[in-house]
């Protein structure tokens, strides 16, 4: 016959708490649920899970970790936020613990982490008494893990812990992965209205009309492999009888070579109301640009100056493309007298030539883009294809 004064719980007691402890948790579930939907700022969501989650376990502090892969050390922090009950030293979630979520995708509860075999040789900090750490799954994927520290009292983290803290993940993950896209399509959006932006002014850069010369027909154009790229051609009007040309390609594609293009730009047009001489031009230029940019960073340049009562062009060639030159009393050339790429060494004796031009010659500056330029197959245009339609013309 059982006592009735004795401390063992009763059936329906036992059975009283289960339900206790159930709507507790729907409560919380609920909260949670209001509280995170309502927003699609990803670290406010991330904040009020950390918290509600450390409420709901009465733990003293809390880490939300999330990760983006990569093809170099497979798992990289994207995000953390922590939150504490109480001033105490931030704890980060270990490598060694983020490794074996990511092999198992599984809860794991430590109430003794330092006598743990799964854990032999990890050094955790002396204040970790317990941890309970989920993954936050979408998709079967995993996208990153809570992590409880140190429930209060003397007791650990229990089995109905871990079941409460994975079904927050559960119902958490796929809130956070939603705000984070949202927040990468708007970040996408004004990234597009920026180079859309920048695009428009690059073209600004550009002549806005074709010098118009006595016996000469002049036409250029354009187009970036991105919506900004890194080729430059320009005219500039010296004098009565003289026009600079120049055509540059600067290395790299997108909003880092448009840049570089502008201060291309800028450099050569200084340059070339200072002095008349081509090889000098190039070489003044030169070494500001060494000055401006990176050791990564370079330009190839064809510059010439147009003598238009002499039909001579003073030209140099720095790293460029040779253009073609086709002439019925000279035969075909390529110029390419000049000297190395602008920006890699401060100092070069680049040189200059003369050509003189002709009744019907016709001179071809172009940049790599051509000769470069793929099919479906992955089959290059190539310099000898476009000597072919030249010669055509």
């Amino acid at each position: 016959m059982n006592n009735p004064s004795s401390p063992q719980a009763s059936p329906l007691q036992e059975e009283n708490q289960r339900l206790k402890r159930a709507v507790d948790e729907l409560s919380i579930l609920n909260d949670l649920a209001r509280a995170i939907g309502a927003s699609m700022n990803s670290e406010e969501i991330i904040q009020t899970i950390t918290r509600r989650s450390l409420r709901a376990l009465n733990a003293e502090q809390g880490v939300i970790t999330l990760f983006y892969l990569t093809s170099v050390d497979g798992m990289t922090t994207l995000i953390r936020d922590v939150q504490s009950s109480a001033e105490l030293e931030k704890f980060h979630v270990c490598q060694s613990l983020k490794g074996w979520m990511q092999l198992n995708k599984k809860p794991l509860l430590m109430n003794d982490p330092r006598s743990d075999g799964r854990f032999r040789g990890v050094t955790w900090d002396t204040s970790i008494r317990n941890l309970l750490c989920v993954p936050l799954m979408t998709k079967s994927e995993l996208k990153g893990v809570i992590t409880v520290y140190n429930k209060k009292g003397d007791a650990g983290f229990t089995e109905d812990d871990q079941r409460l803290l994975v079904i927050i993940a559960a119902q958490s993950a796929q809130v956070i992965e939603n705000a984070r896209l949202y927040e990468q399509e708007k970040s996408l959006l004004v990234m597009q209205e920026q180079l859309r932006l920048a695009a428009q002014i690059q073209q600004g850069l550009l002549p806005k009309k074709y010098p118009v010369v006595p016996g000469y027909d002049i036409a250029a154009r354009t187009i970036p492999a991105q919506m900004v790229g890194g080729d430059y051609y320009d005219f500039i009007t010296i004098d009565h009888n003289r026009l600079a040309v120049g055509l540059g390609d600067v290395t790299g594609k997108g909003l880092p070579a448009s840049l570089l293009m502008a201060n291309l730009q800028a450099t050569l047009r200084g340059q070339t109301l200072l002095t008349a001489s081509a090889k000098e031009c190039i070489v003044r230029s030169n070494k500001l640009l060494f000055e401006t940019t990176s050791d990564e960073k370079f330009v190839t340049l064809f510059y010439g100056i147009l003598d238009t009562s002499t039909h001579q062009l003073l030209y140099c060639n720095a790293g460029h493309d040779h253009p073609f030159l086709f002439s019925e009393k000279q035969g075909q050339r390529r110029l390419g007298v000049g000297g190395v790429v602008l920006g890699i060494l401060e100092q070069f004796p680049f040189q200059e030539d003369t050509v003189t031009l002709h009744d019907g010659d016709l001179l071809v500056i172009y940049s790599d883009g051509i000769p470069e330029a793929m099919n479906s197959d992955h089959v290059q245009f190539g310099a000898e294809k476009l000597e072919e339609i030249l010669k055509g013309k």
